[in-house]
């Protein structure tokens, strides 16, 4: 049996999580509901599908990170030239590339929403 996964986000904003999914990390915007009576979004990242449906900010940014919140995990091939194509769109990089414990090397974003994404390379074998 295979799996994949397609992850559904909440922005009160839809245009400014738009803006950061396709110009800062590269998704590419798939279905576009934006002037239905329920605002929603398709974007995919290679095999990574992302829906943003547009809602009202019930709890805040502050409420999606960790450790109450959720880490979202891209794993990518280039590493670097992910986290350039991030400052050079002029999008902050909440902690830049670090070695993990683990044997990994990431950097941490903020979208415009608050969701916390771990930007990181892949594990070898």
């Amino acid at each position: 049996m295979t799996a994949s996964l397609r992850c559904e986000l909440f922005p009160a904003d839809l245009d400014a999580a738009i803006g950061f999914y396709v110009d800062v990390l590269g998704f590419t915007l798939d279905r576009d509901e934006r002037a239905s009576c329920s605002p929603y979004v398709a974007l995919t990242h290679g095999t990574v599908r992302l829906g943003l449906a547009q809602r009202d900010d019930v709890g805040g940014a502050e409420s999606r990170r960790p450790p109450a919140g959720v880490e979202l995990v891209l794993e990518v091939d280039d590493l670097t030239a992910a986290r350039d194509r991030v400052t050079t769109a002029g999008w902050s990089v909440d902690e830049d590339l670090t070695e993990r414990s683990w044997g990994l090397v990431d950097f941490r974003v903020l979208d415009p929403a608050g969701y916390y994404w771990r930007i990181t390379s892949r594990a070898s074998g």
